[in-house]
């Protein structure tokens, strides 16, 4: 049987139509701001921020409210090492024998190769895991819905949480990335979905200048 709930008004602010656009513009604002970075501080970052942007991503909506992702923190020197070393192997594969020339053309104007020393100077990375089964409470082992589009939401609000606490991300996504799911000690129904960067910039961080070129708002959207 459905059961409902009225929304607790006193935590639905109702804003004026200018203070709505402000926030809006203020969002956009912080948020194009935001690089992908490649070189970290080794700085450590204190728990308690990354434990509220996962709070954050956590409250993403998911198909049937089943929330089919885990997010596994990873700060230990010893399996950030693992994982790059099993990373760049696949790197160097890519690279060497399975990316087209396409595809390595559209890579170049950011200077991306098989190594990838991030992996072990950031202090933290996120591990970020779909779900095929799951349920919206613990030890439930119901089928997952819409579990790309789910993790994805997810992701995002993460990655705009982290970037709104001051600290840069880099999403890596080596293929395949089965090596996380023994690294990670997570079950093989769960697929890795995306290795998330997080720290602070090393003091002369670089970021691509090609990365400057968004598209316009004509570009990426249409008004019916």
């Amino acid at each position: 049987m459905q059961e409902y709930i009225e929304i607790p008004h006193d935590k639905w602010r109702q804003y004026s139509v200018a203070e709505m656009k402000a926030r809006s513009k203020d969002f956009y604002e912080a948020m194009k701001t935001r690089r992908t970075v490649r070189q970290y501080s080794d700085t450590k970052i204190d728990q308690g921020i990354i434990e509220n942007c996962l709070h954050a991503a956590g409250s993403a909506p998911s198909g049937a409210n089943h929330q089919p992702w885990h997010f596994c923190v990873i700060q230990s020197a010893a399996i950030k090492k693992q994982i790059r070393l099993a990373a760049e192997a696949e790197e160097r594969e890519f690279y060497q024998n399975k990316a087209p020339k396409e595809w390595l053309e559209a890579l170049a104007p950011f200077g991306t190769d098989a190594q990838k020393p991030f992996l072990e100077v950031a202090p933290y990375l996120i591990a970020i895991f779909a779900q095929k089964r799951g349920g919206p409470r613990k030890g439930d082992d119901k089928k997952n819905y819409y579990i790309s589009e789910s993790v994805g939401i997810a992701t995002g609000i993460l990655i705009s949480a982290l970037h709104l606490a001051g600290l840069a991300t880099l999403t890596h996504t080596p293929a395949p990335m089965n090596f996380l799911n023994k690294i990670c000690g997570r079950p093989s129904s769960e697929k890795p979905f995306l290795l998330l960067v997080v720290g602070l910039p090393a003091p002369n961080a670089t970021v691509p200048k090609a990365s400057f070129d968004k598209k316009s708002l004509d570009e990426i959207s249409s008004w019916l």
